[in-house]
């Protein structure tokens, strides 16, 4: 099976591509931006022909997207998360090759839910924050294509890798300066906020799972279990060793600062993970001790 990855040197990108290698039946060609690629491309400003032509070339009969931004301003996100998106698909209608599109969403898409209940592919999306809406947009976009295509809804990625700029990743980085400080506080904010964590490994598998399914539409992944960041912080303390106490700061007053996890979907996320399991035989394995451990490894070795 020959298959495209866009965006292998990103968070998920690079566990994917992993997980990739590691099925000898798989020929993996890496498009993106970096030296590292095979093949250097900008999806937010390429043409769709050239990539067209190159999809000739190659004839791969899957495309992964796992390009794309989660930070910045609207018109970035739009670009890097949307317009690539309408490049893809535009690119794989013209070319000759009838390749199947995975496309990587996320749970942002949803916007807020009520606390307690878990989110199904039937429920209205009603991003709040211009990261979802980018989302959003393309996944209409790909599902609007008329391509052979599936979106997988991700919720909230943690384990190795996990980029110092996410909420855990900025957890795990005023840890590592807490230890390093010899303080006996670890202070933080927006420890309220339940969401549904799961680890990028079990997201590789999910695509690759996806790769070889015939489902299409939209399928959730993430581990079906909300938890809330303070046991996450507890835990990620406990796993480095830490001897001090957690102490939870108040949040800053509406519209003075950035809300502490800011994609805009509120006090509460969790995952309906049913059609995952139903449809692409998949189910989450890793455990977030595991997920935690890994990323404190990784923040540990920083200087």
């Amino acid at each position: 099976m020959r298959v495209l990855l866009l965006g292998a040197d990103g968070f998920l990108g690079r566990h994917v591509a992993e997980r990739l290698l590691a099925d000898p039946a798989v020929q993996l060609t890496a498009l993106g931006r970096s030296d590292d690629a095979d093949v250097r491309f900008d999806l937010s400003n390429g043409a769709p022909g050239v990539l067209a032509r190159f999809l000739d070339a190659v004839h791969p009969g899957v495309v992964i997207n796992c390009a794309g931004a989660t930070r910045g301003g609207a018109r970035d996100l739009t670009r890097q998360n949307t317009v690539a998106v309408a490049t893809v698909c535009e690119a794989l209608r013209r070319s000759s090759v009838a390749a199947r599109l995975v496309q990587l969403g996320c749970g942002s898409e949803y916007g807020m839910s009520p606390a307690g209940s878990s989110t199904g592919e039937d429920a209205v999306p009603r991003p709040g924050g211009p990261y979802g809406v980018s989302k959003l947009a393309a996944t209409e976009l790909v599902l609007s294509s008329g391509l052979d295509a599936v979106v997988l809804r991700v919720f909230s990625p943690v384990g190795p890798g996990t980029p110092t700029g996410s909420p855990m990743g900025r957890v795990a980085e005023a840890l590592r300066r807490a230890m390093q400080n010899g303080e006996s506080e670890l202070r933080l904010g927006g420890l309220t906020v339940q969401r549904d964590f799961v680890d990028a490994r079990d997201v590789a598998r999910a695509v690759h799972a996806a790769s070889l399914s015939a489902a299409q539409g939209v399928v959730n992944i993430g581990s079906g279990r909300a938890v809330r960041m303070r046991d996450m912080a507890g835990a990620l303390a406990h796993v480095a060793g830490f001897e001090g106490v957690v102490v939870e700061m108040d949040e800053p007053p509406a519209g003075t600062a950035p809300p502490p996890y800011p994609d805009g979907c509120g006090l509460w996320q969790q995952a309906d993970v049913r059609t995952a399991r139903d449809r692409l035989g998949w189910r989450p394995r890793i455990g977030l001790e595991e997920s935690l451990a890994d990323v404190w490894m990784e923040a540990a070795c920083r200087v």
